[in-house]
This record gives structure tokens, C-alpha cells and sequence, in this order.
């Protein structure tokens, strides 16, 4: 690209030093021409760098990886040769579609070990092109730390590999959504692409699909449909993450602003009667260290969720007289949501009204279902993934559509 670059501006000057008698228009004439030269060899550059992945087709024979398991080591085809049947599933931690299916494809997975199949799971998503508003429907995003995590969190009995940096696996295989299965034989060939079933909410499919052309390749039968759609989340591609950073834009120039609330407003809140939104209540003021340093996990918790049915709120319980600083600190982590400062300096009366176990220690943290269930109280700074958890574990939220 840069010599591409150099090239044609090198050309460019030489084509002015030749010409330099021709009027200012012409000249104008002539940077406009190369400026079009130069975005059309970029542009078509950028095409030809980045094609429209395909999905690999029965009959064809399995791309070779070499991608960095969730256990610390590196697979590729020849760790499965042993195998009779080969299942290659392309799924991630946080599309909701993904999600449903993680049970059913570690069911599958163990229902099939004793017949000779194997069952290796890639994650091919680019946390580049992963924005905090495509995780509404989970706790954690697609880095391979998250995937460890994960990992652990559900005790897949298969390996987990990662390759969300350069995606050449999910480029050679082409998954068109997570998850997408493909199923190949004893000779690595490729005998069915598709889906895992055709019901994703969980309870209601058992994976047949999946199951059925698994079955169909251990006879030594053909699949009776090769092919099936799948559904779910697209894949993370690096280089589309124009959206992310359009979205992130946006959020940025929202506006940030505070307000006073008196003790009834405080109770109000706490009793959550109208919002039908489940409500993270966070207590906090610009000179607590502890405060500060959780604020930008919060941010990243109400951008995650407030597309669904929740709501951040933070409530300063700074003196009046700094009520500028704390809307000073609010902008600077971008502070879109609802925040409010207390309005009045006597910070007991407010204790007492909150109560919950609140003592006076900051940062207090809340967590209040519709009708003003408390999920979680804590003093001191929340844990970011256990809170995560809770939100979208709420009957309220959910993980599935």
C-alpha cells in the first residue's frame, strides 16, 4: 500500500514538472485526476485483500490449522487423526444463538467419544470488529482470555482454539454464522455443513442435524441433506470494524449530565416500581480511589446492556460544592446514562434511607430487579464478571432470544 502510494505520487510530480507553463486550472484539473487514480488503487486493493469468505463445500477436503487451545497448546488436523469422524464447529462466547447451542454440541460431543469422533471448537472472531453493543446477551466477549473463561464456566470436554488474530481457519472453512458445524470422514473429507439442529431455543432440539450426519459418515452412508442453513451471529471479520468505530463515535459525543436527587428520589429508586428495567444503582464520589477506578467496568456494563432492559445509575455523593468535578469526571469516562449528585451535604441521612447494608463505605453498588428485588449489595468495588453474570442470568435479560 505505502508503495503503491509513493509510486503514484512520484509519477504524479513528474507529470506536473513537465507541465508546469499550464494554468492553475489545469493543475487543479490534473490533482484531481491522480487523487481518483490513487482512492481507486487503494480501494480495489482493499477488495482484493479482504474477499467475501465462501463456505467450503462437501466433497472438499479439510483446510489444516495450527491455532492455541484454551489449554495452552497448539492443534492442528494431525492431533485428530485418529479420529473416524472429524467435527469442526465454529461457535464464540457471546452470540446468543452460540450460546443456546452449548449444551447440545457438549451433549453430542460426549455422546459421540466412545465411537470414534471427535469434536474440536474454533472461535473466529476478531475482537477488533466486536463492539460492547453485541454483548446485550452475555457476560463475557470472544478474547481468548474470555474463552478460557468460558471454558471453565461450562467444562467444554473439547478443545476450544482461537482465532480471532489473522482468521485463516475461518477463512478457509467460511462459516457464514456461530455456530456452523462441519462434519468430515475417516479421509478428512468434507461430508455436511450446517447447522447443529433447527431449533435453537434450548429444551427443544437435541442437536439431530448435527447428530444425523454424524451417524451417516460412522456407516459409511451419505448425508442425507449435505447442506443446511445455519443461523446466528456473522463472524467478527477484522476488517469490518468501521461500524465499532462509527458506534463508539457516536457514544462519545452523547451528552453527559447530573442532577440533584433528594432522599425520596433516592427511595424511589431503590423500590424500582416503574422503570420495568433491571436497575444498577451505583453510589460513589470524585475523591474515593476505589470509585474512580471501577467507573470505566460500569461505563463498559451499561453500554453492554443498555439495549436491553436495564438501566445504569450512579448517584454522586460528593458536597454541592463540587458538583462541577463530578460532572467534570462523568464526562471524561463518557458518561451517557442517568447520574444524579445527592442534594444535601449531611451524606447520613442518605445512609440511613438507602440502607440494604449499606454502612457509609464507598463505592456502594446496588443491583434492583422491576418490583425492587435486591440481587446484590456490596461495599467496596463490584467484581465486573460476576456482576455480568448476574444481569444477564436476570429472568429480566436473558441470554436467547
Amino acid at each position: 500500500m505505502i508503495a503503491l502510494t509513493l509510486f503514484l505520487r512520484d509519477l504524479f510530480l513528474i507529470f506536473i514538472s513537465r507541465n508546469q507553463r499550464k494554468t492553475m486550472k489545469s493543475y487543479l484539473k490534473q490533482a484531481f485526476i491522480f487523487l481518483l487514480i490513487l482512492l481507486s488503487s487503494i480501494r480495489g486493493l482493499s477488495q482484493a485483500t479482504n474477499p467475501e469468505p465462501k463456505t467450503l463445500k462437501p466433497g472438499s477436503k479439510a483446510p489444516d490449522f495450527s491455532l492455541l487451545g484454551v489449554d495452552g497448546k497448539k492443534y492442528s488436523l494431525k492431533d485428530f487423526e485418529k479420529a473416524k469422524v472429524l467435527v469442526v464447529i465454529f461457535s464464540c462466547n457471546h452470540c446468543p444463538t452460540a450460546q443456546a447451542y452449548e449444551d447440545r454440541i457438549i451433549s453430542v460431543a460426549n455422546d459421540y467419544k466412545t465411537k470414534g469422533v471427535d469434536l474440536v471448537m474454533i472461535s473466529p472472531n476478531s475482537v477488533k470488529a466486536l463492539n460492547y453493543s453485541e454483548l446485550g446477551y452475555t457476560d463475557m466477549g470472544d478474547s481468548f482470555e474470555e474463552m478460557i473463561q468460558r471454558t471453565a464456566d461450562k467444562k467444554f470436554p473439547f478443545p476450544y482454539l482461537y482465532d480471532g488474530d489473522d482468521q485463516k481457519s475461518a477463512l478457509a472453512y467460511g462459516p457464514a454464522a456461530t455456530p456452523h458445524c462441519f462434519v468430515f470422514d475417516k479421509s478428512r473429507i468434507l461430508k455436511y455443513a450446517g447447522r447443529v439442529d433447527g431449533s435453537e431455543k434450548p429444551g427443544t432440539g437435541k442437536g439431530e442435524d448435527l447428530r444425523s450426519a454424524i451417524d451417516a459418515v460412522l456407516l459409511g452412508q451419505p448425508v442425507k441433506n449435505p447442506v443446511t442453513k445455519v443461523f446466528g451471529c456473522s463472524v467478527k471479520w477484522s476488517w469490518k470494524s468501521d461500524y465499532t468505530q462509527t458506534l463508539y463515535k457516536q457514544w462519545s459525543e452523547l451528552p453527559v449530565t447530573i442532577e440533584e436527587i433528594d432522599i425520596q428520589g433516592v427511595k424511589d429508586l431503590i423500590k424500582n416500581t416503574s422503570s420495568g428495567k433491571v436497575r444498577l444503582l451505583n453510589f460513589w464520589a470524585t475523591w474515593c480511589g476505589p470509585c474512580v477506578a471501577e467507573f470505566p467496568d460500569l461505563i463498559i456494563i451499561d453500554r453492554m446492556y443498555r439495549g436491553r432492559s436495564f438501566e445504569f445509575i450512579s448517584i454522586s455523593v460528593d458536597k454541592q460544592a463540587r458538583k462541577t468535578d463530578a460532572l467534570n469526571l462523568l464526562r471524561r469516562h463518557e458518561a451517557s446514562n442517568i447520574n444524579y449528585i445527592f442534594n444535601d451535604d449531611d451524606v447520613y441521612k442518605l445512609i440511613e434511607a438507602v440502607g440494604n447494608g449499606w454502612q457509609g463505605a464507598l463505592p456502594f453498588t446496588l443491583l434492583i430487579e422491576p418490583g425492587g428485588k435486591i440481587l446484590y449489595n456490596k461495599q467496596d468495588m463490584i467484581d465486573p464478571l460476576e456482576m455480568k453474570k448476574m444481569i444477564v442470568d436476570s429472568k429480566f435479560i436473558g441470554r436467547y432470544y
